[in-house]
């Protein structure tokens, strides 16, 4: 299947910053095919991100470390974690506004933050799954079990120690349908 003229175009234009300046407002993965000044100019970058936060996929290095980037990949979704830097990945202030769009920012975090109670929190709020990566310190919070297992029933009950599963609340909390 050939390209579409849009990728073709902006292949022919990889140098040309206004082209992306403007395609990358209507079609921001457009980037991935700028060339690496483009790709690192940080304007560019956010009005792509703005409209898509995979964009920054194809970011620069140096961007990928930006916390003004981040923060508004994070917010727009969180999965983009994945794309931040290491330094980013420990940063509460990224992952907790992050994990308030998509709890699976939880598996880029840092181990600090996997034992931090308000970024788990956010994070099995939005996706209680994500227990899974819960540091073992935290999935004995009751607060924790309680909201995980809340939203996901018995989904979730096998990353709980027996001591919480055995609670009342936590066994009202099975007992509804």
């Amino acid at each position: 299947m050939p390209d579409p003229i849009e990728v073709i175009e902006a292949r022919e234009k990889t140098n040309d910053k206004e082209f992306f300046r403007e395609r990358v407002k209507i079609m921001p993965l457009l980037i991935e095919w700028a060339n690496e000044e483009i790709r690192d100019d940080k304007d560019i970058l956010k009005s792509a991100i703005a409209v898509d936060a995979g964009a920054l996929e194809f970011a620069s290095d140096r961007l990928k470390a930006d916390k003004e980037i981040a923060l508004l990949a994070g917010s727009g979704a969180g999965w983009t974690t994945c794309y931040f830097s290491e330094a980013l990945r420990t940063d509460k202030e990224v992952i907790l506004n992050a994990a308030k769009n998509d709890g699976q920012v939880l598996y880029f975090a840092s181990e600090e933050l996997r034992d931090d109670k308000d970024v788990v929190m956010a994070a099995v709020g939005t996706k209680p799954i994500i227990v899974k990566y819960v540091s073992y310190r935290l999935r004995s919070d009751l607060d924790v079990a309680k909201l995980a297992i809340g939203k996901a029933k018995k989904k979730v009950t096998d990353y709980f120690p027996k001591e919480i599963l055995d609670n009342e609340e936590i066994q009202a909390l099975l007992a509804e349908e």
